[in-house]
């Protein structure tokens, strides 16, 4: 009897309530600007998130019952799905296509985009890919094959096309390949190579409107109707918001009804339009004890393959946030990247707090429990 009562105390001890708290508060907050940027449909908006929020819940404790060594023994089949998922979003008929790109699955009640949930597979299939080549990574014959996981996926998302969600899995890849001690020259050249890619890529793979994007992010006035209209709404309402900002359901574009994607895209600009500086700067600080706390649970986990899953989930949130943060404030080109747990998407909050799962599925399993 004792025993067990040591095995439920270790239990409960090993449950980081820290991380639950602040992704729920995330959460909570990101319903609460979702209700004031909705507009007329901010009812369902909010019933649709609150829904999700209780998914990723109940999600978050069935992946926490799974040891995470289990899931990477899965991590073939888990992979080939991955694939699957991404291939079949691509025939037409299957595959939904919004603002230019086929990466959705219309189901009717639900729509969802299924690099949402390869996301969570890829933290799963390239940490076990990881750990099992251990030291052998920097040898070049084992790393073209570890790199092999991140290029089919980044490809087949580039098929939509999806820029934005290709370069968070490229920061995820790098963030998990650091911590895995891969050598600083492979990092270097890496970069390198994307840099001298850059004029490929804008002479033949960006379309028209994407390169617009990136022109009118440094001169939006060239073309204020048009593709640098979200850019200069999105600056005017940060900016608006001052250090308090108008007050919370008193934002200017709420009934101007000019900022395009209020409650999805733009979130960011609306919690500084209507919160000011003070709102801005509570989501930044947050996100980042959300991300502080994943990165402090890969630390101290006990194996590498452990390490490695914090270090994804840490850099999924980091640079979804740096990259929607970027985006409102102007610094970056609109790339439909939503801001983690503030931004509308049920599918995007659920997958989310199932991202934020597996860290807590980590921190469960510091140590061995005995009932």
């Amino acid at each position: 009897m004792l025993e067990k009562t040591r095995g439920l105390r270790d239990a409960v001890r090993n449950i980081d309530f820290v991380l639950i708290a602040l992704t729920v508060a995330a959460a909570v907050f990101g319903i609460v600007m979702i209700s004031s940027a909705g507009g007329s449909g901010s009812v369902r908006y909010v019933i649709v998130q609150t829904a999700a929020l209780f998914v990723g819940l109940i999600g978050i404790i069935v992946i926490s019952i799974l040891d995470y060594d289990y899931l990477a023994r899965l991590s073939k089949y888990i992979f080939a799905a991955c694939v699957l998922l991404l291939a079949l979003v691509l025939i037409p008929g299957i595959g939904s296509e919004r603002n230019g790109a086929r990466s959705w699955f219309d189901l009717g009640v639900v729509s969802f985009q299924p690099a949402e949930l390869v996301k969570i597979g890829f933290v799963i299939t390239f940490s076990k890919q990881l750990a099992e080549t251990g030291k052998g990574l920097n040898e070049p014959k084992n790393l073209c094959k570890v790199l092999l996981q991140p290029v089919i996926l980044c490809v087949l998302m580039l098929l939509q096309p999806d820029f934005g969600t290709v370069i968070v899995f490229v920061m995820m890849a790098v963030a998990m390949l650091f911590m895995a001690k891969l050598s600083y020259k492979y990092i270097l050249g890496g970069f390198a190579a994307m840099a001298a890619a850059c004029p490929l890529a804008w002479f033949f793979l960006l379309k028209p409107y994407q390169k617009d994007r990136i022109i009118n992010l440094f001169h939006p006035e060239n073309d204020p109707t048009g593709s640098g209209f979200q850019v200069i709404q999105s600056r005017t309402a940060v900016g608006s918001g001052k250090l308090t900002g108008m007050g919370l359901y008193n934002g200017a574009s709420r009934y101007n009804n000019l900022l395009p994607e209020r409650h999805t895209d733009f979130i960011y600009a609306v919690v500084c339009e209507e919160l000011g500086m003070i709102g801005g700067i509570a989501v930044i600080v947050l996100l980042s004890a959300i991300i502080i706390r994943c990165l402090y649970i890969g630390i101290n986990a006990r194996n590498s393959e452990g390490l490695y899953i914090c270090a994804g989930v840490a850099a999924m949130l980091a640079f979804q946030s740096f990259e929607n943060i970027g985006m409102c404030i102007g610094l970056f080109p609109i790339t439909g990247i939503t801001l983690p747990f503030f931004s509308y998407g049920g599918s995007s909050l659920a997958t989310t707090m199932l991202a934020v799962g597996l860290a807590l599925n980590v921190r469960y399993r510091y140590k061995k429990i005995n009932f």
